[in-house]
Order: C-alpha cells, then structure tokens, then sequence
C-alpha cells in the first residue's frame, strides 16, 4: 500500500509569543516617546518611513501570492509613476491631481504589464517568470532616463514644511501626511478586499485559482487586476519617497529592498505582516540611527538584514507567515 504525501497550511493565527512580543514592543515605543521628545521624533519619523516600505511591501505580497514569484520591477515601476506624477505637475495640474491621475495610470501600466509581458510566461518556470521581471527592472531603468535623463530633479512638497509642537516634541508635516497618505491606501485596499465581490474573487483566483476558475471567476483578468493595484501601491511609495530624496532613476531601488525585508520579516503570504513588518522596520531602523551612533546612513541596510536573518532564524515563515507541514 503506497503511501501519499500532501501539504497542508497551518492555520495563519499569530501564536501567543509574536502577540507578547508586539505588545511589549508598542509599550516600549509609548513609553519612550513619553519620556523623550527626541525618541517620539525619531518613533514618528520611523513610522512615515516604515509606512513608505509597507505599501511596497504589501506590492510585493500581492504578486507573490498570486504567482508565487517575487516582482524584482515593483520599485521600478513605482519609480516611473512617480516621473509621470512629475510630468503632469510640469504641465500645470496641482499636486493632489497629479496625484490621483498617477494612480489611476499607475493602475493601467498594472494591468497592461501584466497581460503583455507577465502573462505570456505566467505558466513557465518560476525562473522565467522572475528573468522577466528583472528585464523589466532594466528596461523600465532604461526608458525613464532615457525620457526625463538621469540628472536629479524636484517636486514641490506635497505638505509643506510645517512643523508642528506637541509639549517639547516637534512632529513634521511631511512625515504625518506620509504616515496618513500611506495608511490610508493600505486601509482603503483592505476594504476592496474584504468587503467586495471583486475583492473577494482576486483573493479565491490568488489562492485557489482552478476551484475559482470552476465557479466562473476570470481567473486571469483577477490577476492583471491585482498587478494593477499592485502598481498603484508601489506608485504611492513612490510618491512618498521623493519629498524626503531627489527624483532620479535609482530612488527605489534602495526603497525596494528595504520592502523585500519587511515583506519577509512579516511572511511574504501575509499582506497585514507585510505591512506590520514596514512600520517595525522603519521604527528599528530610525531609533537604531538616532541612539546607536556607528550606524550610519551606510549602514542601514545591513542592520536591516541582519535583523532579518535573526527573525528568519527564529521563526522561518516571519511574522504572521505561515509554516508548511508535510503529513503522510
């Protein structure tokens, strides 16, 4: 009698330890940022940077998900969007409108990728799958500066140079306004998905998409979809980035690996560890630079994934992952 062999999915509950561990964490920062105006600065200015990651984080969660492949040109394209959003400010829109028409362009440049260069190869090798998306890295590198060029530009700040005083602390405008743009999206792409027919068919073509497929869902139409949405997150990364960094072809590559750890640190199957994993690292990462004064700026990256790999060590599937087991 032979024996077979499947894999099951533990269920993606957070187990009690993460759940302590988040909770001593969210005391520590209320703590210090009580008894520090710097420390509640740097908490603040943490979490607008980590709220930048975790959208782009969540990008890449939403691609993995459906295709079990990571999209190496997520930064890139949030990166293109950001040059169309400047464009637009040049041709006299406001801020905001060019923001909103980028989005929804961003949106179309989504699904029209996914059809024409994804879908073609969508049923191949994982490997081609991903040499594709990193042609795509280099040739979207290639087309921006071929169009606008490499030198380093500008665009005006979206909200302003205020500074605003709470007691001794002092909380910039632009890292609230970040920290609320970001937010904002995440919770609006929670509400389709949770709330909506459509959002409820993108997530049964994700995870399962022959049984979607058998009730009459378009699988691959949910797909181009979701490269859409996908690409309006990376384009309101993007957006967010250029007021703290000048525009030019590389702004997002950094941005782009910061995401990949923060999406891993959460567990790339997870959207809400994806972005719990953002807003940790950018926290980590500020309050590390502000106390720890050996880190500098170059070595932010590494610190990154050195945390990473302690997590990954710990707990493989990251934070709100999900862990395999094989029963026979």
């Amino acid at each position: 009698m032979s024996a077979l062999a499947r894999k099951s999915t533990v269920g993606a509950g957070v187990s009690l330890p993460i759940v302590g561990a988040l909770v001593a964490i969210a005391i520590f920062l209320v703590v210090g940022s009580l008894s520090s105006s710097i420390f509640a600065q740097q908490t603040v200015a943490g979490l607008a940077q980590g709220a930048v990651f975790g959208s782009l984080a969540l990008a890449l969660v939403l691609i993995y998900r459906a295709t079990e492949v990571v999209n190496f040109a997520q930064g890139e394209m949030g990166m293109a969007m950001t040059y169309v959003g400047y464009q637009l400010t040049l041709w006299g829109l406001s801020y905001w409108l060019a923001f909103t028409l980028t989005l929804a362009i961003a949106f179309v440049f989504g699904v029209v990728v996914q059809l024409t260069v994804i879908r073609p190869v969508q049923h191949r090798s994982v490997i081609a799958v991903v040499i594709v998306t990193v042609g795509l890295f280099i040739l979207i590198d290639g087309v921006v500066s071929w169009i606008w060029g490499a030198d380093l530009k500008f665009m005006a700040a979206p909200f302003g140079n205020q500074v605003y005083h709470v007691g001794s602390v002092a909380f910039a405008r632009q890292d609230l306004g970040v920290l609320l743009v970001s937010i904002l999206s995440v919770i609006l792409l929670w509400v389709l998905f949770q709330f909506t027919k459509l959002g409820l068919a993108m997530r049964a073509a994700a995870l399962r998409p022959a049984a979607a497929s058998l009730v009459g869902i378009r699988v691959n139409w949910m797909l181009a979809i979701g490269w859409g949405l996908a690409s309006v997150l990376g384009a309101v990364a993007g957006l967010m980035t250029e007021p703290t960094q000048f525009l030019q072809p590389t702004m997002m590559q950094a941005i782009l690996i910061y995401a990949f750890a923060a999406a891993v640190l959460g567990g790339l199957e997870s959207p809400a560890g994806a972005v719990l994993g953002g807003v940790l690292l950018g926290v980590f990462l500020n309050l590390v630079g502000q106390y720890v004064h050996f880190i500098t700026s170059e070595l932010r990256l590494p610190v990154a994934f050195a945390v990473l790999l302690v997590v990954l060590v710990v707990k493989p599937g990251g934070l709100l992952g999900r862990r395999q087991v094989r029963r026979v």
